[in-house]
């Protein structure tokens, strides 16, 4: 006899109270009920219930055993709810989080996408460079782009953040062009608050340079420090995906096309006790698909 269907006549029974109780719940013969009962005792060496010819009741062993079955079958119960749910059309209100840049750049030209894949979700969405309390806040998925210190979410890591140097062709006529990127310690920079005083690291083979640049001014919007730089106001250091339709129209030189910078990591997260839905599910796939570590997002933000 099957273990998992034998835990489920012994509940029942306990829940009805007595095998001929249980047999037509169950739709078997009360003699099949006590066959299932005496197989699990017989695997476990334990009596399950103590039986005579007008009552049963449960042993000591019994008691404990109950409650561990109802549990497992509980489990069961929810995982095939789960798997039942994640072959529905996804449908619902989605709450998403995303830094501006990111999302404002990347995110929402690619969106058209996901809305063909699931035109009955509902997205709302929050752009903020602040990092977000998910839980706290009622989100159901957010974009991450740095370390994810928080353990209570699950992280699905995407394509790293790629960064680029630039400045504008009037500045670099007025201050000159850096030809080595010690040389930024004599250029003004723009810095995106609040990562503004962090060191810009650069790696060229086996050579790395650490260079602390000289803030002139700081600024709590990228769309701000990239204007601010076309500007002619200094050099910045910005997402590539931002940057490179200015550089592809001369408004803004790239600065050290050799070199290799840091690359941002960036992930999504959900907090582990979501349950998953259709609609979170369709969009962590959306979000692997499109920008996952094997995709091209990052070279051709407008396909």
């Amino acid at each position: 006899m099957g273990l998992f269907r034998s835990m489920q006549v012994f509940v029942t029974t306990v829940q009805e109270g007595s095998m001929s109780a249980a047999s037509g719940k169950l739709g078997m013969s009360p003699a099949m009920v006590g066959q299932h009962v005496a197989a699990l005792e017989e695997r476990l060496g334990m009596r399950l219930l103590n039986r005579t010819t007008r009552r049963q009741s449960l042993t000591d062993f019994g008691a404990s055993y109950v409650e561990q079955c109802r549990d497992i079958l509980e489990r069961v119960a929810i995982a095939d709810q789960d798997a039942e749910a994640l072959q529905a059309e996804p449908r619902g209100k989605l709450k998403m989080t995303a830094p501006t840049t990111f999302g404002a750049e990347v995110l929402m030209p690619r969106l058209q996408r996901y809305r063909a894949l699931a035109p009955d979700v509902t997205l709302d969405i929050t752009l903020t460079d602040r990092n977000v309390d998910i839980v706290d806040e009622g989100f159901d998925i957010a974009f991450r782009i740095g370390e994810l210190p928080d353990s209570r979410l699950i992280a699905r890591r995407l394509a790293p953040y790629q960064m680029m140097i630039c400045a504008a062709p009037d500045y670099l006529a007025r201050r000159g062009n850096p030809g080595h990127p010690s040389d930024l310690a004599n250029h003004d920079a723009i810095g995106f608050a609040p990562a503004a005083r962090s060191p810009w690291k650069l790696a060229n083979g086996d050579v790395q340079v650490e260079v602390i640049p000289r803030i002139s001014i700081t600024v709590n919007s990228g769309q701000a420090v990239r204007m601010a730089a076309r500007a002619g106001l200094g050099v910045i250091m910005q997402p590539s995906i931002m940057l490179r339709s200015d550089v592809e129209a001369g408004l803004l030189v790239q600065l050290f096309p050799e070199w290799h910078l840091r690359e941002r990591p960036m992930s999504l997260v959900y907090h582990r006790d979501r349950r998953m839905t259709p609609r979170l599910q369709s969009v962590i796939s959306f979000a692997i698909s499109e920008f996952g570590a094997t995709s091209e997002w990052r070279e051709d933000p407008h396909s």
